[in-house]
């Protein structure tokens, strides 16, 4: 983690990495998942591990998740654009609420949902306790096929 130093009137200004973590935008490593139609980056913790996590995760337009839940609490706030979630087993975007920048939003431990951008791009800040796995939902008259 690097030192910020701060030129002010009354000399520099040196952030003490021991006390006060931080990361500029430009030194923030995102990854691309194109396949699944975001990008994200883990600020804090891992995710696929137990205990705390925070990331970022930018939707890029027109990429929705399928139905999915997740075995612990999970904790949103939409920082840019206009977040759509739905819930349910049923795979439906014109079924989801927008979340505009600002949202507060919790998706509970083992609740079904899906979600996603549609016209643009929409950052969350996501945080919670890891494992952060996600789990298909998939309905009991598909797996009889």
């Amino acid at each position: 983690v690097p030192a910020l130093i701060l030129a002010t009137g009354a000399g520099a200004i040196e952030l003490d990495p021991k006390i006060v973590g931080f990361k500029l935008p430009d030194q923030i490593q995102w990854t691309e998942n194109t396949r699944a139609g975001n990008r994200t980056v883990v600020l804090q913790g891992d995710p696929t591990k137990a205990g705390p996590y925070a990331m970022l995760l930018t939707w890029l337009p027109g990429n929705m998740s399928r139905p999915h839940f997740h075995p612990n609490d999970r904790f949103f706030m939409v920082l840019s654009g206009t977040w759509w979630v739905g819930n349910g087993p049923t795979f439906d975007p014109e079924a989801t609420v927008p979340m505009p920048a600002g949202t507060h939003v919790i998706h509970w431990a083992k609740g079904v949902h899906f979600d996603g951008a549609k016209t643009e791009p929409a950052t969350i800040l996501v945080w919670g306790e890891g494992p952060a796995t996600s789990t298909p939902f998939v309905a009991a008259t598909e797996t009889k096929k």
